[in-house]
């Protein structure tokens, strides 16, 4: 009988964003968006779980080598936003919205069919932005 197991992996970057909106005033940009609308933009360092769902394998006992999922991630994720502008250094976040919220979605769509592909099923991201404030995205509309 196959049982099925979740595994998440866990990364880090640190990105620079600025919550805006054109159209508003700086007051109303600064009521809405708070510190993150700062004219000079600002910084988080991330926490990223990326979890993954599947049946372990007979031979390995993985549902996927985590040297794998940890390859997909650097490569299609953290390498495109470490140490880097989220508005406008980072091509799959253009003309999006830069807050967690979007980051999260935007993660997933990077990685799920690469982790499909190995057999396995993307269940969760959940990114933190802060120690206090974290998003879980779970796929779907």
């Amino acid at each position: 009988m196959s049982k099925t197991v979740y595994v998440t992996r866990k990364e880090r970057f640190n990105a620079a964003h600025k919550l805006w909106h054109e159209e508003w005033s700086e007051q109303k940009n600064f009521d809405t968006f708070g510190k993150c609308s700062n004219p000079n933009w600002h910084g988080h360092n991330y926490d990223l779980f990326v979890t993954i769902k599947g049946v372990p394998d007979p031979i390995t006992g993985f549902c996927m080598d985590l040297k794998d999922l940890s390859k997909i991630i650097n490569s299609k994720v953290i390498d495109k936003l470490d140490h880097k502008n989220l508005n406008m250094d980072v091509d799959f976040l253009e003309g999006i919205k830069s807050s967690t919220e979007n980051v999260a979605i935007a993660i997933w769509e990077q990685i799920e069919q690469d982790i499909n592909a190995c057999g396995c099923q993307l269940h969760a991201i959940k990114l933190y932005e802060t120690e206090n404030n974290f998003v879980e995205y779970y796929g779907g509309k």
